[in-house]
C-alpha cells in the first residue's frame, strides 16, 4: 500500500445515492466494502463524513436559521451519517468506532486524538463527526484538522469527481484534470478542491491532498495501489 495511515473525507452528498437525499443503502454498502478491502491490508483508516445529505449549516442559515445553531444542526447530520457508516462496516465484519467532536455519550466516544490513533492501530476504523466542534468551519476544515492531528500520511477527498480540474467538470466540458497541483495553484485559480481555510491548514502542515472519485467501486484500493485515479494536491 502506498500509505500506511489515511485520512478519507467522504461527502454527505454522495451518500444519498441517485435519490439525492437521505442515505442511499446501495451507496454505503459500497463504501463500506471499499474501506474493508484496505482495512485488510493493514492500512489504518481514520474517517470524517460531511452532512450534506441531511442538513447543511449554511444553506439553513440563508433560510432564516440561527448559524450557529444551523451548523449544530450539521454537525448532528454528520453523527447520523457517521452510525449509519460504522453500522455497515460492522456488518460486513469490520470493527468501527465513532468518535464525537461534543460530548454525545452515549451515541458515540468524546474525540481525542489518542483515542483515534489507538482505534486504528487496533485495526478499527476510527470515524470522527461533528467536524471540529465550532460553528462556521467545514467539515473540509474539520477533515484537514484531524488528518493533521492523527499524523496521517495523507487526506484523501472521496468525492464523485475524478480529481481537480481546471473549471467545472459537469459544467464545462471543455475543463482537463490535472494530475498534481501546488497547494498555491489551487488558491490562485482559485478552484474548489475544498475551502481555503481547509487548503491552507493542509498547507501549511504539509498535508498531501487526494482527490478521487469514491463512487467507482474499486477506486480506493486502485489509489492506495498508486494508480493514477484522481489528483495529488501537495506543496
Amino acid at each position: 500500500m502506498k500509505y500506511k495511515r489515511i485520512l478519507l473525507k467522504l461527502s454527505g452528498e454522495s451518500l444519498a445515492g441517485a435519490q439525492g437525499h437521505g442515505i442511499d443503502t446501495t451507496r454505503l454498502a459500497a463504501y463500506a466494502r471499499q474501506i474493508k478491502e484496505i482495512a485488510d491490508r493493514g492500512v489504518e483508516i481514520g474517517i470524517v463524513i460531511g452532512g450534506g445529505n441531511i442538513f447543511r449549516g449554511l444553506q439553513g442559515a440563508s433560510r432564516g436559521f440561527d448559524r450557529v445553531k444551523g451548523d449544530q444542526m450539521g454537525m448532528l447530520a454528520t453523527v447520523i451519517n457517521s452510525l449509519a457508516l460504522s453500522s455497515a462496516l460492522e456488518a460486513i465484519g469490520q470493527p468501527a468506532r465513532v468518535l464525537t467532536a461534543i460530548d454525545m455519550h452515549p451515541i458515540g466516544e468524546h474525540y481525542s486524538k489518542w483515542r483515534a490513533v489507538e482505534t486504528m492501530k487496533k485495526g478499527a476504523v476510527a470515524i470522527m463527526s461533528c467536524g471540529t466542534g465550532n460553528p462556521f468551519f467545514t467539515t473540509d476544515t474539520g477533515s484537514a484538522l484531524r488528518a493533521v492531528e492523527i499524523e496521517a500520511d495523507v487526506m484523501l477527498k472521496g468525492t464523485r469527481v475524478d480529481g481537480v480540474y481546471t473549471a467545472d467538470p459537469e459544467k464545462d466540458p471543455s475543463a482537463t484534470r490535472f494530475d498534481e497541483i501546488s497547494y498555491d495553484e489551487v488558491i490562485s485559480r482559485g478552484l474548489k478542491v475544498m475551502d481555503l481555510t481547509a487548503t491552507a491548514l493542509c498547507k501549511e502542515n504539509g498535508m498531501p491532498i487526494y482527490v478521487f472519485n469514491m463512487d467507482i467501486e474499486g477506486n480506493l484500493l486502485k489509489m492506495m495501489e498508486g494508480a493514477p485515479v484522481g489528483t495529488l494536491v501537495h506543496p
